[in-house]
């Protein structure tokens, strides 16, 4: 009977010392390794990030305005073409015909009109003598005038027969990229309707459009100052393609709407980009970022936000290393921090790291890191 307490003694020793000894490495557990930091002072850029899209600014379809047959091609689909490149030739005989019809029609009625002002001047001078009838000077005077007549209207034969030659070359109206063609040559073209032959996009400098919200509108009229005016670039914008990283390409704003949708409260927008390699095509997906006035802000990395129903908020560790809540309002980012409006003086201790293994209450075991931009 002794031996059994013995052994029961000895069982309750060693339940307290591992009981013990689990306590001490549970206590031990609950003291999470966090990285802590006061939020970064500096000075940011408060701007909008916002989403449009990018447009030529002249696009055409060339089509042929005579009718004829193609006789020949000058460029390969999608090439790049400049100002004035021969894009299409339609057969030109009976053009260059019908222009030196027109010629001379035009030389025939100068003839006509110089023998009418002869013959009047003459019989004039007859009539003056008595040797004509004033008829006679009222029909020459009447064949002149004719004569002014019919030269007008070989003149502007000729110009028009001048215009239909021009025209069977088709030439590119802009620097731009041309499409694919669609007619090949030996094909009739022009007859009774004006044929598409391929279409000329301009694609250096490029449209950026997009909308802003009424208020963000108000927060870009207030960094400025002015409204932009035409050909200014005072209201600089970046832009960023969906594969690129940041914000490359630099502009401006061109144009603002005249009025905010009543339905959706958004002002629409429009910006001037450069691209000179050709590479940014029209009707991309693109990222906008407006520059507004540059403030002293807090900083924090975006880690170290989180949220739930109640909204925004960041773990601050106190003075005896226990962790505490503190709701937050967030501003603008900044590469990847972003800027804290409301809720911290400065001189709080926020986790940045960590976050998963602390909740408020509990002690945690700090490393102290600097926040860099």
């Amino acid at each position: 009977m002794r031996i059994v307490k013995l052994k029961i003694f000895f069982i309750l020793i060693a339940a307290v010392i591992s009981t013990g000894c689990s306590g001490n490495k549970s206590a031990k557990q609950e003291i999470a390794q966090i990285a802590v930091s006061e939020p970064l002072r500096t000075a940011a850029h408060d701007h909008l990030e916002l989403v449009g899209n990018v447009q030529a600014i002249n696009m055409v379809e060339l089509v042929a305005r005579v009718a004829g047959y193609l006789d020949k091609v000058f460029f390969n689909d999608g090439q790049i073409v400049k100002k004035d490149t021969l894009l299409f030739l339609i057969e030109q005989d009976t053009y260059q015909a019908r222009l030196k019809q027109a010629e001379g029609q035009v030389a025939m009625q100068k003839a006509l009109l110089k023998y009418a002002q002869a013959q009047l001047i003459r019989y004039k001078k007859l009539f003056a003598y008595k040797a004509a009838a004033k008829s006679d000077v009222d029909n020459w005077r009447y064949q002149r005038d004719s004569a002014k007549a019919n030269l007008k209207i070989a003149q502007a034969n000729k110009v028009l027969a001048k215009l239909d030659l021009d025209y069977t070359e088709v030439r590119a109206p802009f620097d731009g990229r041309i499409d694919r063609r669609l007619q090949d040559p030996g094909n009739l073209v022009g007859s009774g309707e004006n044929t598409p032959l391929t279409q000329l996009t301009q694609i250096n400098p490029l449209y950026v459009y997009f909308t802003i919200s009424d208020t963000d509108f108000a927060r870009l009229l207030k960094s400025s100052k002015t409204p932009p005016q035409p050909d200014s670039k005072d209201w600089k914008i970046r832009v960023g393609l969906v594969n690129e990283e940041g914000f490359p390409h630099e502009g401006y704003i061109d144009f603002t709407s005249s009025t905010v949708s009543t339905t959706t409260g958004t002002l629409l927008l429009r910006g001037i980009i450069p691209n000179p390699s050709g590479e940014i095509l029209p009707g991309t997906y693109a990222r906008i970022y407006i520059p507004l006035e540059e403030k002293n802000s807090m900083l924090l990395p975006e880690e170290a936000i989180a949220n739930d129903q109640l909204g925004e908020y960041v773990f601050i560790l106190n003075s005896d290393n226990i962790i505490e809540r503190r709701d937050i309002k967030t501003g603008f980012s900044v590469d990847n921090l972003i800027t804290i409006e409301e809720g911290l003086n400065g001189d709080e201790m926020v986790v940045i790291k960590g976050l998963l293994k602390v909740s408020p209450g509990k002690r945690a075991s700090p490393r102290i890191e600097q926040i860099k931009k």
